[in-house]
């Protein structure tokens, strides 16, 4: 998925989006019944890296509150936001970064939020996206994104900044990929080695770009070493 739409392809069920709410074979949605907290607050679990809240970024907010499934995702989706690579790592840019993706999603798409639940920057910094990720990892819930066509209600959204058609990812993305990924597989119970996809995997588009996809085998195996070490 890209915030200018170059890669998303059908990435976006939008049945289940631009209504705000949608028809989700398998779950029922539970947003508005059940209270999981809000994103401003810290959910420090075991495993859990360092992940920026909505509220230190400076979201805006939603149309609608993120929408919790009562049930748990059983895929990683890791996507590249098809955008300029960058030299700037600090976290003003990281920042700066969640707060385009969110205007260009729910401005220029129409949506309620965001679409992914997290976003990386070049940096390796990590945060929030969707409205109500964290209290809906916390409590081993899914919430429903907006980034894989008919494929949301049970996949999870990693938004990865940069275009890596031709460039590798830095190894500061990729080892904060792999502490976030081992954190959520921890949390789900996910097997890395089928849980971590790409968006191309679902959907027809060049997302999450050659280099990068070419990088999960890598990605999986990192991501099943600090599970390992979670799970001591």
């Amino acid at each position: 998925m890209a915030i200018d739409g170059r890669c998303s392809g059908r990435g976006v069920d939008r049945r289940s989006v631009v209504r705000g709410a949608g028809v989700v074979a398998g779950g029922l949605l539970l947003g508005g019944l059940l209270d999981l907290g809000t994103a401003g607050e810290a959910y420090a679990d075991s495993g859990q890296p360092r992940v920026y809240t909505r509220r230190e970024w400076g979201a805006r907010k939603p149309r609608r509150r993120g929408r919790i499934l009562d049930r748990r995702p059983d895929r990683i989706v890791v996507h590249h936001t098809a955008t300029a690579n960058v030299t700037d790592y600090s976290l003003d840019h990281a920042f700066r970064l969640s707060r385009a993706i969110q205007r260009y999603h729910m401005e220029h798409n129409g949506w309620n939020d965001t679409g992914q639940q997290f976003t990386i920057s070049q940096g390796g910094i990590v945060m929030e996206g969707r409205d109500n990720t964290l209290p809906a990892v916390h409590n081993r819930k899914h919430l429903l994104g907006a980034h894989v066509y008919r494929h949301n209600s049970h996949t999870l959204g990693i938004e990865n900044e940069g275009d890596y058609m031709s460039v590798a990812p830095p190894d500061a993305l990729l080892d904060a990929l792999a502490d976030v990924c081992a954190w959520l597989c921890f949390r789900y119970d996910l097997d890395p080695g089928r849980a971590i996809v790409g968006h191309r995997d679902f959907n027809s588009t060049n997302c999450p770009g050659d280099r990068l996809y070419r990088a999960l085998p890598r990605l999986r195996k990192d991501t099943a070493a600090r599970l390992a070490a979670l799970r001591r």
